[in-house]
């Protein structure tokens, strides 16, 4: 371990504080760790320590900082802590970037979505470029009428700087585009298995019947799938043929496209095959060009899913980056519960003061430049954070009165 290791971690996160209105992050914090001889693949072993110490140098008002500050300010490498959002690789000067932000409409947006995308926003604001909020509503189930409007509205205010906005539900023919060019390349099929037997030929490491399908076959699968008087809902599937010995399970000819006839709030009942997150996030990224995605670690077995998708196609796969995620431990972040406790009548509407969505963040007066500074006082930090509401109101706070 490093000599000191706890008094360095409060000897910076002072620093950090008092060149921040008395309010320290973690990112440049572990940064400057760095330099003291920290390895990135410990990062997650002392992750809850640093956070722990960040907390309480934060609960200090800046005279006690200042105080705390002159004992250890002899444990702080020379070397300046960065400021400002990290460079990105491969940005076109002349083009600047494309990104994107893909929020489902089955709830209020919250500050969960505003960690994890508002770094996008800023990044386009620095090198110039498009930033698109593309709402996936390809899943009937779960899509609701109202959340179009306040997507549009939450986006609007806290990136300010949307390129376009598209849904989902509306590009169906670029889906199915994409669907046929996967099965003609013989890099899809249709399977018919019932879900629990395929997923004893995945535990086994087995390939199904269905994977042997001729050419022919796939695609008479596939008319079928399309058409009403054709299969029924729960009785095929168009996987993507990856590899059924793959060392992850999650990565083993997983699906791209389903049939759900529950009845769709802009569509109706026009469209019987739905497409997964893979199929239509890969057909979206490949189309509008995206350069760079930055996202929640939650989403790196899909983003190996997408780049063997982009393989097959024979392009380019996209710079990415994984987010550390934010475990909130009193904070309501589902989407889904969130309509769910408003509908009950447990909250009052998405301007409830109780929950933290965009809309009631932003009544309750909370300014979009608080959030931005968050963001990019956080930067390209990969590391999960563990804190209380209340913990992470009283570090926005202190942006905000900025």
């Amino acid at each position: 371990m490093i000599k000191d290791f706890e008094k360095k971690i409060k000897a910076y996160a002072l620093k950090n504080a008092l060149s921040h209105e008395g309010v320290a992050m973690q990112s440049p914090v572990v940064s400057s760790l760095f330099n003291e001889g920290l390895k990135p693949g410990e990062v997650g072993k002392y992750a809850k320590k640093i956070s722990e110490i960040i907390l309480s140098v934060n609960s200090l008002s800046i005279e006690e900082q200042e105080k705390e500050f002159e004992k250890l300010e002899k444990k702080v490498h020379e070397r300046e802590v960065r400021e400002g959002l990290e460079e990105l690789p491969n940005v076109n000067k002349k083009k600047g970037i494309a990104m994107r932000f893909r929020p489902a409409p089955s709830g209020p947006l919250h500050v969960g979505n505003i960690i994890s995308n508002m770094i996008c926003s800023l990044y386009v604001k620095k090198y110039g470029g498009r930033l698109y909020v593309i709402i996936d509503d390809t899943n009937p189930e779960t899509t609701i009428h109202e959340a179009y409007e306040n997507i549009k509205k939450d986006c609007d205010w806290i990136f300010g700087n949307v390129h376009e906005y598209l849904n989902a539900s509306d590009r169906m023919f670029l889906y199915y585009e994409y669907a046929e060019k996967l099965i003609k390349k013989k890099a899809a099929y249709v399977c018919t298995c019932e879900q629990e037997k395929f997923k004893e030929f995945i535990d086994k490491k087995k390939d199904c019947p269905c994977r042997k399908n001729t050419l022919k076959k796939n695609v008479e699968r596939w008319k079928k799938m399309l058409d009403k008087n054709g299969f029924k809902e729960g009785d095929a599937v168009l996987r993507f043929k990856s590899d059924m010995k793959h060392k992850n399970p999650a990565m083993r000819d997983f699906p791209l496209a389903r049939i759900n006839l529950h009845k769709h709030p802009l569509q109706g009942n026009k469209y019987r095959v739905w497409p997964l997150m893979n199929l239509a996030v890969t057909a979206d990224d490949i189309e509008l060009k995206m350069t760079h995605i930055i996202r929640g670690k939650d989403h790196m077995d899909n983003a190996k899913r997408q780049e063997m998708i982009y393989k097959v196609l024979n392009r380019k796969f996209p710079w990415t980056f994984f987010i550390g995620r934010f475990k909130f431990t009193d904070l309501i972040l589902s989407k889904r519960k969130i309509t769910e406790a408003i509908k009950s009548g447990k909250f009052s509407g998405i301007e409830d003061k109780r929950i933290p969505t965009i809309a009631s963040l932003r009544k309750r007066g909370y300014k979009k430049e608080a959030f931005a500074k968050f963001a990019e006082h956080q930067g390209l930090n990969d590391v999960d954070k563990v804190m209380s509401g209340d913990e992470f109101f009283r570090l926005l706070d202190n942006f905000n009165k900025q």
